[in-house]
C-alpha cells in the first residue's frame, strides 16, 4: 500500500515507519523540518520525505497535487501548546490533513487519540476530540483508536513515572493518583496501527484500546518500584491540590510546566476502556504492564531506545524552527572561546567524549552546578536538567540533551552543536569542534549568548564567574587532561 505518515519524527511515528516499511509498504515521511528527521541510514532510501507545515493550508495544493495514498496516519499532536491556543492548533492542523487527504485520494484516515470518556475533559484531551470529530465528519473512512497510558522506552508516561520512582523513596501524593488506568504497550499500540491497514472492519470506527491491566497511578508507580527492586512510600493526600501537583511534577520529572499542567487535567479523570470490539477485529497477545516495563528496559540497557516523547517538539504544531539555529551568529553576541591541542591518535576518543555529553554521564565537570541551573530553570518554568537523553551513546540531529535540543551531531567531521532550551533572557549555543591542520588536532568549546536588551547583558555578565572555571575544566576533562 501507498502510506501517508504524518508525525514520522515524533515518539509513534518513529516506532510506526520501520514496521511500515519492513511489510512492504510505500511510505511518504511528512515532516515540518527535513532537517531533523533523521531515520536509520538503511530507512532513508526506502522513503520519500516532504516537508510540510500542517498549519499551512495554502501549500498544501503544490506539496500533495498529483499524489495518491490508501491510508494516512494522522500522529499530530501537542502537549506543549496554552490552553488558549491548543484547541486552534490541533483544529487548523486536522483540517488541513483532511484536505490533503481528499486531495490525495486517501482510503482510510487512521488516527491514534486518547480515551475521553468522562464529561470532565482537560484541554489536552478535549483538543483531541475535537479533532477526532473533524475527521468522524470528512467523509473518508477514519479508524480511530483511543488510547490512555502508552508504555514503552521512551514514552512521556514511562519517564515521568521512572523520574517519580528514582527520585523519591517517599512520596506525599494528591488524591488524583487513585484514579484508574489501562496501560497498554507500546508494541501492542503499534501492531494495532499496522494491521488496521485496509481492514474494513475497522472503518467509520472508533475503538479503546487498552493492555490487560486495570491500575490505578499509584499502583503503576509502586509496580515500578518493585520492578527496579527500590522500597517506596506513596501517602495520599484526600485533597487535589491541582496547583500544587502541577509545581511537584514539573520539579522532580522532565515534563516541563505546561506539560506538566495538561498532564494533571488529564489524570484527574479515569481512562479505562468500556468497549474491547478491537480484540476480536485483530486478536494479538496483550503484554501486561510488568512485562512492558521489563521490555521497556531491556530496550534502554541494550540503547536501542528509538524515540523518545521529546521528540515530539519536531512536530508541525511546535512552532519552533530549530533548524534556523544550525548557523551560529556573530553579530550582537557574547562568547566564550577555549581550545586546547589533543594527540592526533585520541581524536575519536575526545570526539566519543562530547558525543556523550550530558543525561546520566553528567557534563564532566561541576555537575552540581548543572543540576543546580537545571532546577533553578524548572522553578520558573524551564524544561530543566531531568529529560537526559534518548541514547548513552547514539546522538541525532533534534535529540534532547537534558536541557539543551542537538542541532547538528556531525561524527564524520567532529562537530557538535547544542541549542538551549532553559529559560533564557536571550538565545544560547554550546559548540564542540575538533579541527586538525598541519599535524594539530585542536578540540575547540564555544559558547554563544545572544541578548535580548539589558537584561540579557546582565545575565552574560553575571555568568562569566562561572563560565570561567565551568567551562574551562569541562574543556580540560574532555580532552583528557587533568
Amino acid at each position: 500500500m501507498k502510506i501517508l505518515l504524518t508525525g514520522a519524527n515524533g515518539y509513534i511515528g518513529m516506532r510506526l515507519l520501520p514496521v511500515l516499511v519492513e511489510s512492504g509498504h510505500e511510505v511518504t515521511c511528512v515532516v515540518r523540518d527535513i532537517n531533523r528527521f533523521k531515520p536509520s541510514p538503511d530507512l532513508l532510501d526506502k522513503v520519500e520525505i516532504i516537508e510540510f507545515d500542517f498549519l499551512k493550508p495554502e501549500d498544501a495544493v503544490q506539496n500533495f497535487n498529483n499524489r495518491q495514498f490508501d491510508v494516512a496516519y494522522y500522529l499530530i499532536h501537542s502537549l506543549a501548546d496554552t490552553k488558549n491556543t491548543l484547541k486552534e492548533y490541533e483544529l487548523r492542523a486536522a483540517g488541513c490533513f483532511v484536505l490533503v487527504s481528499l486531495l490525495t485520494r486517501v482510503k482510510q484516515i487512521v488516527y491514534l487519540s486518547g480515551i475521553s470518556n468522562d464529561e470532565h475533559l482537560s484541554s489536552h484531551l478535549t483538543a483531541r476530540k475535537v479533532v477526532k470529530d473533524v475527521f468522524v465528519k470528512s467523509g473518508i473512512a477514519y479508524t480511530i483508536f483511543e488510547a490512555g497510558i502508552i508504555v514503552g522506552s521512551g514514552s512521556i508516561s514511562f519517564e515521568i513515572i521512572r523520574d517519580l520512582t528514582e527520585k523519591l523513596p517517599l512520596m506525599i501524593v494528591p488524591r488524583w493518583l487513585n484514579s484508574k488506568c489501562q496501560p497498554i504497550a507500546i508494541r501492542n499500540v503499534i501492531y494495532y496501527l499496522q494491521n488496521c491497514m485496509g481492514n474494513e472492519k475497522t472503518y467509520f470506527k472508533t475503538f479503546e484500546i487498552g493492555g490487560p491491566d486495570v491500575l490505578t497511578y499509584k499502583q503503576m508507580l509502586l509496580g515500578f518500584a518493585k520492578e527496579r527492586g527500590y522500597k517506596r512510600i506513596i501517602l495520599t493526600l484526600p485533597v487535589l491540590f491541582p496547583g500544587l501537583s502541577v509545581y511537584w511534577l514539573n520539579l522532580t520529572t522532565s515534563a516541563n510546566f505546561t506539560i506538566a499542567r495538561q498532564l494533571v487535567k488529564s489524570m484527574k479523570n479515569d481512562v479505562v476502556c468500556k468497549e474491547f470490539s478491537i480484540r476480536e477485529i485483530i486478536p494479538q497477545y496483550l503484554i501486561p504492564y510488568k512485562e512492558a516495563l521489563q521490555m521497556a528496559f531491556e530496550r534502554i540497557e541494550q540503547n536501542m531506545v528509538v524515540s523518545s516523547w521529546t521528540d515530539s517538539a519536531s512536530s508541525s504544531l511546535n512552532r519552533l524552527d530549530v533548524s534556523q539555529y544550525i548557523e551560529v551568529p556573530v553579530n550582537g553576541c557574547f562568547k566564550d572561546r577555549k581550545w586546547t591541542e589533543i594527540p592526533k591518535d585520541q581524536v575519536e576518543t575526545v570526539a566519543n567524549r562530547f558525543f556523550s555529553i550530558g543525561g546520566e554521564h553528567g557534563w564532566y565537570y561541576a555537575d552540581m552546578l548543572w543540576r543546580i541551573r537545571g532546577v533553578l530553570d524548572k522553578i520558573i518554568g524551564g524544561v530543566g536538567l531531568s529529560r537526559g537523553r534518548r541514547s548513552k551513546v547514539d546522538i541525532e540531529a533534534g535529540d534532547t540533551i537534558d536541557f539543551w535540543r542537538v542541532i547538528l551531531a556531525d561524527r564524520k567531521n567532529h562537530r557538535l552543536l547544542l541549542f538551549a532550551e532553559m529559560k533564557l533572557p536571550g538565545e544560547a549555543w554550546l559548540e564542540f569542534a575538533i579541527v586538525t591542520n598541519n599535524n594539530r588536532s585542536i578540540l575547540k568549546q564555544t559558547a554563544t549568548f545572544r541578548p535580548k536588551g539589558i537584561m540579557g547583558r546582565n545575565y552574560w555578565y553575571a555568568m562569566l564567574p562561572f563560565h570561567f572555571f565551568i567551562f574551562r575544566n569541562m574543556l580540560k576533562r574532555i580532552a583528557g587532561k587533568k
